[in-house]
C-alpha cells in the first residue's frame, strides 16, 4: 500500500475517532454547566484565538437575523459573569500584528448593517455590562430610511465604545460587482463615515460575506486595516486578516442554547481541527 495512502487512511480513521470521542464528551459536558466554560487559550504557533461574534438585529422581530432583547441580555450577562473581556477591532489587528497583548477570553461583538435596534435595544444592555462593540453600517442607509441609525446616534455610539466601521455603500454583493464598483463602495463608503466621525475608519465586513482574493485585495488597496467574512470558526494569527472568522448568532427556536454550544464547542471543533483546517 502506497505510503500517501495509508496517511490519507490514518486522517481518516482519527477524525472518526476524534467525532466519536467529541459525542461522547458533549452529554457529560452539557450535564456539568460549571465546567462548560470555553477558555480562549494560546497555541504555541498561532497565538491566542479569538472568538468575534457576529449578529444583526436586537428586537423581537421574528427572523432568524433578530435576536430577541431579553437573550441578548442574557448572552451578555453569560459573557460576563464567565469571564469574557470585550475587544475593539484595534486590540484585535494589534494581537494579531504582533505589537498588542489580549486579555483573557478576549471576544470582539459585532453587528452588521446598522440598524436603529443596535441603538435603542444593544446600546443600553452593553453598557449595562461595560462591554465594547462594533457595528458595521451600510453608510447610504443611515439618517435616510428610519429602520436604520442616524448619523448622531452613529456618532453617540462611537464616542462611547462602540466602533463604527464600514459595511460598503449600498450593500451589494461584492462578487456581483465590476472594479469600478467595488472600488466605488469601498472607497465611498470609508470617506463617508470618516467625515461623519472625524477620525479614519480602517475596518470593514462583507456585505452577505461574499468576497474572493481578489476583493480582499482591492479591500487593502482602499485603506482598510482588515477586513470580516461570515465564515465560521475564531481568529487566529493563522487567519486571512482580510477574511477573518465570525461566529454568528442568530434567533432559533431554542436561541440562548445555540449560543452556548457555539461559545462552548467552537474551541473543541477548532482543536480536533473541523474548522479553519
Amino acid at each position: 500500500m502506497p505510503l500517501f495512502y495509508k496517511q490519507s487512511l490514518l486522517k481518516r480513521w482519527w477524525k472518526r475517532i476524534s467525532l466519536l470521542l467529541l459525542l461522547l464528551l458533549i452529554p457529560l459536558l452539557a450535564s456539568s454547566p460549571k465546567q462548560m466554560t470555553a477558555t480562549m487559550v494560546a497555541d504555541s504557533e498561532n497565538g491566542t484565538k479569538v472568538m468575534v461574534l457576529n449578529y444583526h438585529k436586537i428586537d423581537n422581530t421574528f427572523i432568524s437575523l433578530a435576536v430577541r432583547p431579553d437573550d441578548f441580555e442574557a448572552q451578555m450577562k453569560y459573557l460576563s459573569e464567565n469571564g469574557y473581556h470585550t475587544i475593539s477591532p484595534d486590540e484585535l489587528y494589534d494581537s494579531l500584528a504582533g505589537t498588542g497583548e489580549l486579555p483573557e477570553n478576549p471576544v470582539l461583538i459585532t453587528f452588521d448593517d446598522g440598524y436603529v435596534d443596535n441603538y435603542t435595544n444593544a446600546y443600553p444592555i452593553l453598557k449595562k455590562y461595560g462591554f465594547k462593540a462594533t457595528i458595521f453600517v451600510i453608510t447610504s442607509f443611515l439618517g435616510k430610511d428610519k429602520n436604520y441609525m442616524t448619523w448622531d446616534q452613529a456618532r453617540e455610539l462611537d464616542a462611547n465604545g462602540i466602533s463604527i466601521e464600514s459595511h460598503t455603500v449600498d450593500h451589494k454583493s461584492m462578487t456581483d460587482l465590476t472594479d469600478e464598483q467595488l472600488r466605488m463602495e469601498l472607497v465611498e463608503s470609508k470617506k463617508k463615515a470618516e467625515k461623519e466621525l472625524g477620525h479614519p475608519v480602517e475596518y470593514m465586513a462583507y456585505p452577505t460575506g461574499t468576497y474572493n482574493l481578489h476583493i480582499a485585495e482591492m479591500v487593502k488597496e482602499a485603506g482598510y486595516k482588515a477586513a470580516f467574512t461570515i465564515k465560521y470558526g475564531n481568529v487566529d494569527k493563522a487567519s486571512n486578516i482580510y477574511a477573518l472568522e465570525r461566529v454568528p448568532i442568530f434567533h432559533t427556536e431554542d436561541t440562548n442554547k445555540d449560543f452556548l454550544e457555539r461559545i462552548r464547542y467552537t474551541p473543541i471543533f477548532e482543536r480536533f481541527g473541523w474548522i479553519k483546517s
